[in-house]
């Protein structure tokens, strides 16, 4: 049995940075939080060794050909090894107080509606399922009466800044975006950056998808549709601002003329300590601000032009769920080309444009309502994204999909 006087929790993607991040919270506060299990994707070594620090129950390897690797890793403890997409699913399911969901894009969907079938209030940390589900995501929150707390840096400050009852006083919200690496740099730089120009952000450490969002700003344009479905809030009341210094997270502006921000450090284990403890605080492992050493704080409004990707967030959202599952799918299709070095930068937004021109031009599907239909229209979006792919960036589609 779990300790009363501790809040059970589950970490989905413990391997990642966000996974990471949260076992040096949990770690800090060893009487405030027990853990019942872990996952991760395919790093056996690093899914081990968090299980045994967090003294977790059960630990998951999604890769089923890592299982007997998993198995000798754990071999002398008492925690249940588990493999596969099913089992995480399962884990996700089982009674604990609070899940963490960091499983990187589209595949944190099904454990995330697991938990929150189960009344299990969720910190969402992988925008991806609210994207691809968000109606779905928020109709199984509501139903089953769970809580979904984000542990993105600018939603999370949002929902720190949100007077729920006076939401009818609220003009927007805006999300602050660092810019990433390339805010100063000129179009045609951008478009012909490397990787490793692209995963080098200037303030916060990341993984390597993420970065590349970062970069091109589609992490902000998925941020804006999170938002939408987050806060039930129509896409012309979530702007967005550049804000190099990233110490402002995000702001809400009220009818009087208030604006609530939320302010500190990049680091992410300030969100993520709010999030596992909430609704209580706690102090936090990471880093503070400082402010006699900080120095001018600048914000300014978004290129659309040389970032397209942000005029892509309110397109979709103006389409409807079929767009906004197409942007995810092809984004992700097209990032890990870009990290496999086979398309130039500027052909992620560019393709992700021409696979939207295609969508809702020539395929436009029904809105997805279920899962499987959300899940199965994400498969040929993927489908349709590879086939516009060659060696030098996009070419046209051709065939049945």
């Amino acid at each position: 049995m779990f300790s009363e006087n501790k809040k059970a929790i589950t970490i989905l993607g413990v391997t990642g940075s966000v996974g990471q991040n949260a076992v040096d919270v949990v770690l800090s506060a060893p009487e405030r939080f027990c853990v019942h299990g872990v996952s991760g994707g395919s790093n056996v070594d690093l899914l081990a060794d968090s299980a045994k620090k967090l003294g977790a129950r059960v630990a998951v390897i999604a890769d089923v050909d890592k299982f007997a690797r998993l198995q000798e890793a754990l071999d002398g403890t008492d925690i249940e090894p588990r493999c596969g997409a099913a089992a995480i699913e399962a884990l996700a399911g089982e009674q604990v107080d609070l899940v963490l969901g960091a499983i990187l894009g589209f595949a944190g969907l099904r454990p995330i509606l697991a938990a929150l079938h189960a009344g299990i209030n969720v910190a969402v940390a992988n925008k991806e399922p609210l994207v691809a589900a968000g109606a779905l995501v928020m109709e199984a929150a509501r139903k089953s009466g769970a809580h979904i707390l984000p542990v993105d840096s600018e939603h999370n400050a949002v929902f720190q800044v949100f007077e729920e009852r006076n939401r009818d006083y609220i003009e927007k919200i805006i999300l602050t975006a660092s810019g990433g690496p390339f805010w100063d740099w000129d179009k045609q730089d951008i478009e012909n950056a490397t990787v490793v120009q692209a995963i080098k952000h200037p303030n916060w450490v990341m993984g390597r998808k993420i970065s590349v969002d970062s970069a091109s700003m589609m992490n902000k344009a998925l941020e804006i549709i999170e938002a939408h479905y987050l806060f039930n809030l129509p896409a012309d009341q979530i702007d967005v601002l550049v804000h190099p210094q990233s110490v402002v997270h995000s702001m809400v502006s009220y009818a009087d003329g208030s604006v609530l921000s939320q302010m500190g450090a990049s680091d992410m284990r300030t969100p993520i300590a709010y999030a596992l403890s909430w609704p209580e605080r706690m102090k936090t492992p990471g880093q503070v601000l400082d402010f006699s050493k900080m120095g001018m704080l600048e914000f300014r409004a978004p290129d659309f032009e040389k970032f397209p990707a942000l005029g892509y967030a309110y397109r979709c959202l103006e389409a409807g769920s079929v767009s906004c599952i197409a942007l995810n799918a092809a984004n992700e299709v097209a990032v890990d080309l870009f990290l496999r070095e086979q398309i130039s930068f500027g052909d992620i937004t560019q393709g992700v444009g021409r696979v939207l021109d295609e969508v809702e031009k020539n395929l436009k599907p029904a809105e997805p309502k279920t899962v499987e239909e959300i899940t199965k229209w994400d498969n040929v979006v993927r489908d349709v994204t590879r086939q516009m792919l060659d060696s030098n960036g996009f070419k046209s589609a051709t065939g049945s999909y």
